[in-house]
């Protein structure tokens, strides 16, 4: 099966797709769009790991979603998320980090403990982190500096590369990942809103992927509807637009940044 775009951060895992799952990947193959499932907790990372195992062109991501850090027992589901980290088809720790919006002190504490349990899994598996960041309401502290903090403990624990999912960060946060030699990924709110156009066209397009996060934020002309893997094209199309480079040129270099990042076989 020819693959032309990759949907790197998907969660057709989650019970939105339970009643047509097989029916959103066929439409996802027909698209030649190959995805990558993440796993938030212990079910859906081995919900995430049953749908790699049973699908060619589906891989897997396992971890413990930062805002579920707060639950009494996410450290038990994560024993228990380290026992598929070294599954072949599973290419990368996460989804974890550090989410710092509706978060107490207390909290941030936990969510730094725990992510820094996922680096050392990274580690371990010598497999890179899929991240999810997402700063305070006010950054003007930083300890509600989310992305300022998790760059920090990456540069001084881990020994694998990153990616920041849904990259809502400022273009010196962008500066400061592409530096490190890691990546970020961009949804269908490129579509609809102008945020990030100065980083995407400021970024080396080595250093960016492309994701759904679906079933969520679904890019125009869908918006409104449930996002599902095959809208990534959208995404794509819109990155080599804001580029004004040619959907070929950054759709294959997207793939390579893929294959790169997640150790995928170059048939992928």
């Amino acid at each position: 099966m020819n693959i032309k775009y990759i949907d790197i951060h998907g969660h057709i895992n989650f019970p939105e797709y339970d009643t047509d799952r097989e029916e959103v990947i066929k439409r996802a193959q027909e698209a030649e769009v190959g995805m990558i499932t993440v796993g938030v907790g212990q079910k859906s990372s081995e919900k995430a790991v049953q749908l790699a195992e049973t699908h060619e062109n589906i891989w897997a991501i396992v971890g413990i979603h930062p805002v579920d850090t707060n639950k009494e027992n996410a450290h038990l589901e994560f024993e228990s998320v380290k026992g598929l980290a070294r599954h072949p088809k599973v290419v990368a720790i996460g989804e974890c980090g550090l989410d710092y919006f509706h978060s107490k002190p207390e909290d941030m504490a936990r969510q730094r403990e725990l992510f820094l349990r996922h680096i050392e899994l990274a580690n371990e598996a010598g497999k890179p982190l899929m991240l999810h960041v997402r700063n305070g309401k006010s950054t003007i502290s930083n300890s509600n500096n989310a992305y300022q903090e998790a760059i920090i403990l990456l540069k001084k624990h881990a020994k694998v590369q990153a990616n920041f999912h849904f990259f809502a960060g400022t273009l010196q946060d962008s500066k400061n990942i592409v530096e490190m030699g890691n990546t970020m990924s961009f949804t269908g709110v490129l579509t609809f809103a102008r945020n990030y156009d100065e980083v995407i066209r400021n970024t080396p397009l080595e250093n960016i992927m492309s994701e759904t996060d679906c079933p969520f934020v679904a890019p125009a002309p869908y918006r409104g509807k449930r996002n599902e893997p095959s809208y990534v094209m959208e995404v794509t199309k819109k990155i080599a637009e804001i580029r004004g480079e040619s959907l070929n040129n950054v759709s294959g270099q997207i793939m390579e940044n893929t294959r790169r990042m997640f150790s995928l076989p170059a048939s992928f």
